[in-house]
């Protein structure tokens, strides 16, 4: 499991769970005062990341979909995010087809789960790039702004699957 410590001077990456005598002897061996230990210890507590399973069922009946969604004011994702668009990921629409087949589906959720942190949405590109950089989104998506919040429902069901929702 990996949880970022703030310690006031930087983040640093631990690979092993946080508890209070391993932040303490952290703290001890980098000579942190003990309020910034408590803030620090706080701090990793509340970025724990659960681990989660990202569900083939659940991206193909619930994700998929909003690639192909025309969203009013944006361009639908899979003009530019398919194989022939400029930041190609997803596979092309087989001609007059509006909708993958199951094979083109698994190559999509291959793809698409490199861009995504499980059980970690906000630590996702996929979720992050689209979205309003005061919700908390990178600055750049040539695509606009899909998400104007992190309440946007497509927003919601791309975090739902991140945390490993199988619609179950």
């Amino acid at each position: 499991m990996k949880m970022l410590w703030a310690l006031g001077v930087g983040l640093s990456v631990l690979t092993q769970p946080v508890t209070l005598d391993s932040a303490s002897a952290y703290a001890k061996s980098r000579a942190v005062q003990p309020a910034t230990l408590d803030f620090a210890y706080s701090h990793a507590k509340s970025r724990a990341v659960q681990p989660a399973t990202l569900d083939f069922a659940y991206y193909q009946e619930n994700v998929e979909p909003i690639f192909l969604e025309k969203k009013a004011g944006f361009t639908r994702c899979v003009v530019c995010h398919s194989e022939g668009g400029r930041v190609g990921f997803l596979e092309e629409l087989s001609p007059g087809s509006d909708t993958w087949t199951d094979e083109q589906s698994r190559r999509n959720f291959e793809a698409v789960s490199r861009l995504v942190t499980p059980g970690d949405p906000l630590a996702s590109r996929l979720l992050m790039h689209p979205l309003e950089p005061e919700a908390g989104g990178d600055e750049f998506h040539n695509g606009g702004r899909q998400f104007a919040s992190q309440d946007d429902p497509w927003f919601k069901t791309l975090e739902s699957w991140v945390l490993g929702d199988t619609g179950r």
